[in-house]
């Protein structure tokens, strides 16, 4: 499945009815026929339309011109707004879409067996039974293909479309900055308790508890209207604010449960997305950087304090406004203490290494880029700067360390030369050269090393969990459904 463009609430042009609604308006005409007591001719002789057309409308397989639409709600006398209404009439109807849809699919069609013609003949009680066995049947379809192959597929096709974005998305940024906005938001850091604000708007309220599923970050009760989150243990809570905001995004954006793995990336992604444009909203931030623009002096470091987030959190949105806000190419890594690339993206033709997949994640990144350089620094306090050139071209990067359970990484942001003149650090004297991928410039050993040791040595790998770990499964990835349930069921009666 290829990515889509990010889902933001928009109005649809009124008095038509999109296409992934037709069944649901044939049903809905046939509902009001019905109670008419109307046949197929007769409401075609009424409307002035054959009843083959009507038909064929009534079954999902014509979009009707919208002045058909009218003549049909006038001959029923309903209004338009009751016909095109997006919710299936009963109970019964809606089961006799969901089986026309499965059937309709490549899945059920390349099993070779007949359709199912829900007539009235067809008691309800078989109606749920042949539902939830396509649903079944859907589930274990998409539980067999979420392999590793299929997440790191799915994962380069979102990277690649973000990237044809410039990493940055318009429609979500202006949402998260309305939010912050009507939640009292002005300048700098976005409190806990505006926060709390735009949880109340959407009917939430913020509970911390400290049983939180293990397999969950955030868990959130829509029966009772609740977002439980970690303790608030650590003075200031960073990390707090940007989980509730990503528990919010989800009802903001109107995601439901993801059909595939492609659309659970892709969700993460946006609620990523909306709670950096909430804490670093578009307009306060830009006034920050070009501010800095104009000095020369932008930092990452600068954009972090001024808005009271972590350093991989400025540096992440810094990409998505650099090029759209800054008319700046940039690139982004995150490495960890054994070279590897963990999460990049750029638009300025750096370069990452790929595998046969097309992803980046987890390939050697070159011991000579400031990714590495930074991570064997002795000085950690401050950010560190480099020119390097490569066969890509020369480049200045900024990078910082952090810790986390894992182990040590990296954070680095970085630009072409020619724009490294806006930027404290610039005047940097280090600078390195790589060849990678040439394999002689870091990861094929000395020779005279080699010759010494390649026949007297017997390392004993450590061995990463995720090279035999399965691709974790639930309705979503990664979670445990039945500790989660279990969860909100303990939690209920707790008001």
């Amino acid at each position: 499945m290829s990515p889509r463009p990010p889902v933001s609430p928009r109005a649809e042009p009124p008095g038509k009815p999109r296409t992934g609604d037709l069944l649901t308006l044939g049903r809905r005409i046939r509902h009001f026929r019905a109670q008419r007591s109307l046949t197929l001719d007769q409401l075609a002789q009424a409307t002035g339309s054959a009843a083959s057309q009507l038909s064929l409308i009534e079954n999902g397989h014509r979009e009707p011109r919208l002045s058909l639409l009218q003549e049909i709600a006038a001959a029923l006398d309903v209004d338009l707004a009751d016909l095109l209404a997006a919710e299936p009439p009963n109970r019964r109807a809606a089961l006799e879409i969901a089986l026309d849809r499965a059937q309709r699919t490549s899945l059920y069609s390349g099993l070779g067996l007949p359709t199912v013609r829900p007539g009235r003949s067809v008691p309800t009680e078989a109606l749920e039974a042949l539902v939830g066995l396509h649903d079944e049947l859907a589930r274990r379809v998409n539980e067999s293909i979420a392999t590793p192959e299929e997440a790191r597929r799915a994962n380069t096709e979102l990277r690649l479309w973000m990237q044809e974005q410039d990493n940055c998305l318009p429609e979500i940024d202006a949402v998260g900055e309305q939010m912050a906005r009507a939640a009292g938001y002005t300048v700098g850091a976005l409190t806990h308790r505006a926060v709390a604000r735009m949880a109340e708007q959407l009917g939430f309220e913020i509970l911390h508890v400290t049983d939180l599923p293990h397999s969950t970050r955030t868990v959130t009760d829509l029966a009772s209207g609740r977002i439980y989150l970690p303790p608030a243990s650590i003075p200031g809570g960073h990390g707090l604010r940007s989980l509730a905001l990503q528990a919010i995004a989800h009802r903001v954006l109107g995601h439901t449960r993801p059909a595939s793995y492609a659309d659970f990336l892709r969700q993460r992604l946006e609620i990523t997305y909306f709670a950096a444009a909430c804490l670093m909203p578009r307009t306060a931030a830009l006034e920050h950087l070009n501010a800095a623009k104009r000095a020369k002096d932008l930092a990452i470091e600068d954009f972090r304090d001024a808005f009271g987030v972590t350093h991989e959190a400025a540096a992440h949105r810094f990409t998505n406004l650099a090029t759209s806000g800054l008319g700046l190419p940039v690139h982004f890594l995150r490495v960890d203490d054994a070279g590897a690339l963990t999460r990049g993206y750029e638009n300025d033709g750096v370069g990452f290494a790929t595998d046969p997949t097309g992803a980046i994640e987890g390939q050697h990144v070159c011991r000579q880029w400031a990714a590495r350089a930074a991570l064997t620094s002795r000085d950690r306090t401050t950010e560190y700067h480099q020119y390097t050139d490569t066969p890509a071209g020369t480049f200045w990067c900024t990078a910082q360390t952090g810790t986390a359970d894992s182990g040590e990484f990296s954070i680095t942001v970085g630009v072409p030369f020619a724009h490294a003149k806006w930027f404290r650090g610039r005047d940097t004297t280090l600078r390195t050269t790589s060849r990678c991928p040439d394999a002689s410039c870091c990861r094929r050993p000395d020779p005279e090393l080699a010759t010494r040791w390649a026949d007297q040595s017997w390392p004993s790998a450590r061995m990463h969990a995720q090279v035999l770990s399965p691709l974790p499964q639930g309705t979503f990835p990664g979670v445990d459904d039945a500790e989660v349930y279990a969860f909100l069921d303990r939690h209920s009666g707790n008001r």
